[in-house]
């Protein structure tokens, strides 16, 4: 049930690259409303002045999650790092309020442990390695290949001054491929030579992390047949803007359930 006001929102790691970008795309809309931020290096400011809104309403940035709740909010995104994310998810959903995941670089047992803690609050969490369509839209054609085409293998690039590998939406990827299991012919074990250049097994996938500059964030699946291939890639560009439609849709979608969801798709109609 879509509530009768507005849905109020904070934004944890609100001046970050997607963040900000994402904060003036809620400013923008009217049936959200951005009522807190957390940004521990401009607390105590408007994020209307920080960010140079046209807007004139005062919205407060604080340094911890905690004191941002003391605000009413319906939804948190957190665009943070992996342990700073977790906490926040958890302190979340014991306060009441729905989450969505935008941070990258949570591990299963993380999700495990979140997905526990949301089923027993009756709250929601959606977990989004990535909100640019592109990605969800090749996170579903490489779900329909795995069903036909047995192997494959994933590669993730990104700039050399990302901290995490894989990425977030490697991860994702990898963890809606592992519904199939890969055919890998010759077992990594039992490889000759150097047995870390076949990547790292994931669900089953292997997965192979590079970190260069001169990339932002692209992500190739491969799949391979007897005299056939298919490749399906996503490259992003400088601009954080094309995360900023799906993640409007999240933070509108994401009390339509209970539970962990992983995946923009899982509130999407295909």
């Amino acid at each position: 049930m879509e509530p009768s006001h507005k849905i109020r929102v904070c934004v944890a790691g609100a001046t970050g690259w997607a963040a900000s970008e994402l904060s003036k795309g809620i400013a923008a809309t009217t049936d959200l409303e951005l009522v807190a931020a957390v940004a521990r290096k401009t607390a105590g400011k408007n994020l209307n002045t920080v960010l140079g809104f046209t807007s004139e309403k005062n919205i407060p940035i604080f340094s911890t999650l905690e004191e941002a709740l003391q605000i009413p909010c319906d939804v948190l995104i957190d665009y943070t790092a992996p342990e700073i994310a977790r906490h926040h998810i958890l302190t979340a959903l014991h306060k009441g309020v729905a989450v969505v995941v935008g941070t990258s670089g949570l591990s299963d047992a993380d999700y495990d442990e979140i997905g526990r803690l949301a089923t027993e609050k009756h709250r929601p969490v959606l977990a989004v390695g990535n909100f640019a369509i592109s990605v969800v839209l090749l996170n579903k054609f490489a779900e329909m290949a795995s069903q036909y085409m047995p192997h494959w293998e994933i590669i993730d690039y990104a700039s050399d001054t990302k901290v995490d590998a894989p990425s977030g939406s490697a991860l994702e990827l990898a963890n809606r491929l592992s519904k199939q299991q890969a055919v890998i012919t010759i077992p990594t074990e039992t490889v000759q030579g150097e047995k870390a250049t076949r990547g790292a097994n994931i669900g089953g996938t292997q997965v192979h992390a590079v970190r260069l500059p001169g990339y932002v964030i692209s992500l190739e699946t491969i799949f391979g047949m007897e005299s056939e291939k298919l490749i399906l890639k996503h490259e992003a560009g400088d601009s954080a803007k094309p995360y900023v439609k799906g993640a409007l849709l999240a933070i509108r979608k994401v009390n339509t359930f209970t539970g962990l969801k992983r995946g923009l798709d899982q509130v999407m109609d295909f």
